[in-house]
Formats: structure tokens, C-alpha cells, sequence
């Protein structure tokens, strides 16, 4: 099938690239933006940048101005990460936003099912064996992301971080989070 036969998909839309038989995901929960680098590992000048350039954007809810807060699904704290271990391997943000619009453009359905190989300039799709041989007999030393493995490291630390509902309301607190126990006490005693 070639590639004039998929549908391009949308900016933003990165939520399109994985399958939904990995993780049923809350649509109207998702993680507001310090709980989002803290999963992916990434500053949030850099959650920032992403999501005003369209590489990551949030597919709960956008800011929308002053005073309203991005929510991140699972989904978009799963390509966080994956573009934070891209950057650590040396790839440049270029190159990672050409391989993200260039899987977009393929219609590539369950990201979670591929590994990306980068040899520090470009990055690959692994899709068989066989292209894993290719790559490595071409002489380039190459990094592989197996997206899979990174998903799972991105619930484990969610599970223990706070969500927030679309109405604003926290669905969980974390335990031991000493700031909202302060937070907590404070409004009580008034």
C-alpha cells in the first residue's frame, strides 16, 4: 500500500497513533503540565515549546489563555518521552519533528507495535527483523526505542502522580504529597 492511499493526520492528533487494545485511557482525565515533564523527564520550557510548536500537544485540553491549564493524556506523555529519549540519544528536535510528521503522514496506527532506531542524525522505523540487520550491517551504531517498554515506564510513574478531570477537580491525590496536605490544611482552617 502506498503511502498516497493513508490519510494524513492532523497536528496533534498523535493520541491516532496507538492502537487501543494496549490501554483503555480516561478521556476526560489527564495530567496538567509539572505532572507531565515529571513522567517524560522533560523541563516544562520544554513541554512548553513542544506543545506551542504542535510537536506534542495536549489531546485532554489546550490552554486556552491566562489562567487555564494544558491537560495531557497518557497517550501524549507517552511521545513526551519517547522525544526526550530521542534528544538523549543526540538526535536534534529538527530531525524528531520531521519523524514524527513523517509517521503522521504514513498513518502509522499503533506506534506501541514499532521501535525507533536512531543512529544520532536520523530516525528509523523498525518494522521487521529484517530492517534491524539492514540498519546495523549499514556500519551506523544505532539506538532503539522500544515504545512498548516506554509505555509501561510511563504508567508505572503516572500511577503514582495526581489527575485532574476536565470540571478541575482532582480525581486522586497522591500519597505523600506534602504540598497538597499543606494546601489542604490551610483551607480547612479557614
Amino acid at each position: 500500500m502506498g503511502a498516497d492511499a493513508r490519510p494524513a493526520l492532523p497536528h496533534g492528533a498523535q493520541g491516532l497513533l496507538f492502537g487501543e487494545d494496549l490501554s483503555e485511557q480516561d478521556a476526560s482525565t489527564g495530567y496538567r503540565g509539572p505532572t507531565a515533564c515529571r513522567a517524560a523527564g522533560i523541563t516544562y520550557r520544554q513541554l512548553d515549546y513542544w506543545a506551542r510548536t504542535g510537536l506534542v500537544e495536549p489531546s485532554i485540553r489546550s490552554a486556552t489563555g491566562s489562567g487555564t491549564h494544558r491537560l495531557y493524556g497518557f497517550r501524549d506523555i507517552l511521545v513526551l518521552k519517547v522525544v526526550k529519549r530521542l534528544l538523549d540519544t543526540g538526535v536534534s528536535l529538527q530531525q524528531i519533528r520531521a519523524a514524527v510528521d513523517a509517521l503522521h503522514e504514513r498513518g502509522v496506527e499503533d506506534l506501541a507495535q514499532i521501535t525507533l532506531m536512531s543512529d544520532g542524525a536520523s530516525v528509523y522505523e523498525c518494522t521487521s527483523p529484517d530492517e534491524v540487520v539492514d540498519l546495523v550491517q549499514g556500519g551506523q551504531g544505532v539506538f532503539g526505542i522500544a515504545v512498548g517498554r516506554v509505555w509501561r515506564e510511563v504508567e508505572g510513574t503516572l500511577a503514582e502522580l495526581p489527575t485532574e478531570s476536565l470540571d478541575g477537580a482532582e480525581v486522586a491525590e497522591v500519597p505523600g504529597d506534602e504540598l497538597a496536605a499543606r494546601r489542604r490544611s490551610r483551607t480547612e482552617a479557614v
